[in-house]
C-alpha cells in the first residue's frame, strides 16, 4: 500500500493503516514530511508496524519542489539511496518535464546509471498528455508513454492510463518483461472525454481492465509488486478509510490469486483505540 493512500494523514498513519488492512508491505511516497526522507525513521516505522518497505516513490516535482534541493538528478539519486537503505527493490519515478534541461535530455541514461550504482530498479511510470484550452501541450520529455522509452523497468498506473485514453491491458502486454511495478487503482475516463482530475479510484470503480491485468500477471507468475495507490480523501471516518483499503486489497488478492495474509478486522471501537489522535 502506498503511504499516499491516506493523504493528508501522516506517514505513520500510512504504515498503521497498511498493517490494519493486512497489506504485505508499503510504498513510501517521498514528500515534505521529513519522515519520508530518512531511512532510520522509515525503518523504525517498518519495525513498529511489521511492514516491510517494498518501494520508494521519488518526489513529484509539482508537489515537492524543494525536497532534496532543486536538481532532479539529485532527487532521483537520493531516492535510490533511500531505497537501498530501507531494503526496497524499486524506485518509482515520473518522466521529466521538458523544461528540466539536462535532466530531461539525459533522463534514460541517468536512470540506467542510477540503477547500476544503487542496485535497485528505477521503474518509469506512465503518465498522460497535458492539455490547455483543448490543445495538447508537450509537457514531458522524452514523453509521457514509457512504451517509447529505452528503459528496463516500467510502472503501470491505471488512473494515468484512463486519463490518457489508453487501455491498461494493452499497455501491460506492450510493456512485456519491462513491467516491474503496478499502481493499483482505476479511472473513469480520458482528457478527451472531459476528465481533468487524476482520479485514483478504487479498482473496479472505473473503466480500466484492472482485473484482467491482474489475472494475466497471476497466470504468468509475475514477480513484481502490486501497490495500492487509491484516493481515500472522501472517507468521513478512519473506519471508512480502512474499509476502502481492505476492499482494494481484496480485489487484488481475488484477481491476482495471491494467498491471503491473516488479517485483524477491527471494530470501530478497537480501531479508535489503536489510532490515538486520529479523526
Amino acid at each position: 500500500m502506498s503511504t499516499s493512500c491516506v493523504y493528508p494523514l501522516s506517514t505513520e498513519h500510512g504504515f498503521r493503516f497498511a498493517r490494519l488492512a493486512g497489506y504485505d508491505g508499503v510504498e513510501v511516497m517521498v514528500t515534505n514530511d521529513e519522515t519520508t526522507q530518512s531511512s532510520s525513521s522509515l525503518l523504525a516505522l517498518s519495525a513498529k508496524y511489521d511492514m516491510p518497505i517494498m518501494s520508494i516513490h521519488a518526489p513529484v516535482l509539482l508537489l515537492t519542489h524543494f525536497v532534496w534541493g532543486r536538481d532532479p538528478m539529485v532527487k532521483l539519486e537520493r531516492s535510490a539511496d533511500l531505497a537501498r537503505g530501507v531494503g526496497a527493490s524499486t524506485v518509482v519515478v515520473h518522466p521529466p518535464f521538458r523544461w528540466q534541461a539536462g535532466y530531461a535530455e539525459n533522463f534514460l541514461q541517468i536512470v540506467r546509471e542510477t540503477e547500476e550504482l544503487y542496485g535497485v530498479d528505477i521503474a518509469v511510470e506512465n503518465m498522460f498528455p497535458w492539455k490547455v484550452a483543448g490543445r495538447s501541450l508537450k509537457a514531458y520529455s522524452p514523453g509521457w508513454d514509457p512504451r517509447t522509452m529505452d528503459c528496463d523497468s516500467v510502472t503501470l498506473d491505471f488512473s494515468h492510463a484512463a486519463l490518457s485514453g489508453q487501455d491498461g491491458l494493452e499497455l501491460a502486454r506492450a510493456f512485456g518483461e519491462r513491467l516491474r511495478h503496478i499502481h493499483l487503482c482505476d479511472g473513469s475516463g480520458s482528457l478527451d472525454e472531459g476528465r481533468v482530475f487524476d482520479e485514483h479510484l478504487l479498482p473496479g470503480y472505473g473503466s480500466q481492465p484492472v482485473a484482467e491485468v491482474l489475472e494475466l500477471l497471476g497466470a504468468e507468475r509475475w514477480t513484481g509488486n502490486v501497490v495500492a495507490e487509491v484516493n481515500t480523501r472522501k472517507a468521513r471516518t478512519d473506519q471508512e478509510r480502512l474499509e476502502m483499503l481492505v476492499e482494494t486489497l481484496d480485489f487484488a488478492r481475488l484477481h491476482a490469486t495471491v494467498p491471503r495474509r491473516p488479517r485483524f478486522s477491527p471494530s470501530r471501537r478497537s480501531l479508535a483505540a489503536r489510532m490515538p489522535g486520529s479523526r
